[in-house]
């Protein structure tokens, strides 16, 4: 099995777990104060597998790389914001399910954006994919 695909595998794994800890944990929190905790949490956890690893040479990133790095870190930042004020007054796999409409999003951006392929299989996959979201959330 390729790398990648342990790494894609795991990464579902975890994220399951972000809905059903994110809902239990939100019962009296505000949702806007969990998310700036769970950032933190993240960052500090992140820096640190950062250092063990010996990746920590920020200067060698270059600014164009720094700038999208920038964006893609306020994307998910406003990402996970609206996912939890979302969990905290929503049902769990409606969410869930609206929020993985992203993936189909994320398939056709990166047919404009990044030139990727779209065939007939993946815009069929893509669509069945926002279908199952609709089915789920209604």
């Amino acid at each position: 099995m390729r790398g990648y695909i342990i790494y894609a595998l795991l990464a579902a794994l975890f994220a399951s777990l972000v809905p059903i800890f994110g809902k239990l944990g939100l019962r009296d929190v505000n949702p806007t104060l969990a998310t700036a905790v769970r950032a933190v949490i993240m960052a500090v956890f992140l820096v640190g597998v950062a250092l063990l690893s010996g990746s920590t040479r920020v200067s060698e990133i270059d600014s164009r790389a720094l700038l999208l790095i920038t964006l893609s870190g306020l994307a998910g930042a406003l990402s996970w914001l609206f996912y939890f004020m979302a969990i905290k007054n929503g049902k769990v796999p409606a969410v869930i399910a609206i929020d993985k409409t992203s993936v189909a999003l994320a398939i056709f951006l990166s047919w404009i954006v990044l030139g990727s392929r779209m065939n007939l299989k993946t815009a069929l996959g893509a669509i069945l994919i926002v279908l199952g979201a609709l089915l789920v959330s209604l």
